[in-house]
């Protein structure tokens, strides 16, 4: 049999150590005679893989103590809206959130936080064709907003933040990290929140990650649903409703994965080597084209374009014989994408650029 590699931008790749370890524990956890499926979201089991997730996750991230790490429902997606109705009440209304717009996903949030606050669109790279982040000096930012809104990876565009904003005043810095969370060493310290889908580079679909800052809990709108309050959330400690539990336990084995990796610091180091090799191959004539500013390009989404878009459906029909799965680009760009995430191996990404040099007839 080939050997498969998925390089779907998400849901995608996870560790085959947390697969075989979540399939052999699939109809006994540890004894307990239920599958994590089964268990009681209250029950002790299932509170000890609870716990044991977010402390993992707070050691990986060197998550300080006046951060509340919350599981959710809803994605990335939701969190749009649930960002706003936490947030936009800590100002008098109307309210003004300030955004950065780099690629698809920062759009799609702009659209969504407009329900509820006015928006502020600080800074754009939609005329430049999203190949790249504006200059932090160029942006327009709003005294005294609720909160700005920064995409630190668009899984569409293949854009990348190299750089953490800093801002004057109180003003709280919300990153949507859903396609990079983990991929990198970050300091928590410098964002108000952090959240992220858990598909790209923690578990499977259903599960939102959120990591807050505890002095802005408590600000919710009167609207907000309260199982999306996170106030409430981090009061009930992610229980206030039934969780995503099945989600929680593969996060948490993907926790302990990463930690046996060596941490965040080694797997930057992995991820380095993966998108150097993946760019050198697409940069090496102008047989395929990469069209984000090298300052700005993605570790984890890489999407490229063949010169002669005729070719496209060979070249998937070819990957696809050679176990290269998923490559196809997002609908909205067309083209083709690789997501190489944490556990996307560098074998897998070998195995892609041979494929691309190969195609190409080098």
């Amino acid at each position: 049999m080939t050997h498969i590699y998925n390089f779907s931008a998400g849901p995608a790749v996870l560790p085959k150590e947390v697969l075989a370890q979540a399939a052999a524990e699939m109809l006994d956890w540890h004894g307990s005679g239920m599958s994590v499926m089964e268990m009681s979201h209250r029950g002790p089991e299932f509170i000890s893989i609870y716990q044991a997730a977010v402390r993992d996750l707070r050691e990986l991230l060197a998550v300080p103590d006046n951060y509340k790490i919350l599981f959710l429902q809803g994605g990335g997606l939701g969190e749009n809206a649930i960002v706003p109705l936490n947030l936009v009440g800590r100002k008098a209304q109307p309210a003004t959130v300030d955004f950065v717009h780099t690629g698809s996903w920062s759009g799609k949030s702009i659209k969504e936080a407009a329900k509820y606050a006015t928006v502020n669109v600080a800074a754009s790279s939609q005329a430049e064709g999203f190949c790249g982040v504006p200059p932090q000096s160029a942006w327009k930012l709003t005294p005294d907003a609720a909160y700005l809104h920064i995409c630190t990876n668009e899984t569409i565009d293949g854009v990348e933040y190299p750089f953490a904003p800093e801002l004057a005043g109180d003003t709280p810095i919300v990153a949507d990290m859903s396609s990079h969370i983990l991929s990198r060493v970050i300091d928590v310290s410098q964002y108000g929140v952090i959240f992220g889908g858990a598909q790209k580079n923690i578990g499977p679909a259903g599960l939102t990650l959120v990591i807050v800052r505890e002095d802005l809990l408590g600000a919710a709108l009167p609207i907000c649903p309260s199982a999306f309050d996170w106030s409430v959330v981090a009061e009930h400690e992610s229980m206030y409703n039934t969780p995503p539990t099945y989600g929680i336990y593969i996060a948490g084995l993907v926790f302990q994965w990463l930690k046996r990796q060596g941490g965040v610091a080694a797997m930057e180091k992995r991820n380095i080597d993966k998108a150097a090799l993946l760019y050198a191959a697409l940069d090496a004539d102008d047989f395929y084209q990469n069209r984000v500013a090298k300052a700005y390009r993605s570790r984890m989404t890489i999407p490229f374009f063949l010169r002669d878009e005729s070719k496209n459906e060979a070249f998937l029909a070819g990957a696809k014989q050679r176990g290269l799965l998923q490559l196809k680009g997002h609908k909205s760009v067309g083209g083709m994408r690789a997501s190489i995430y944490n556990a996307m191996p560098i074998e897998g990404v070998q195995a892609l650029v041979d494929y691309l040099n190969e195609f190409a007839g080098r």
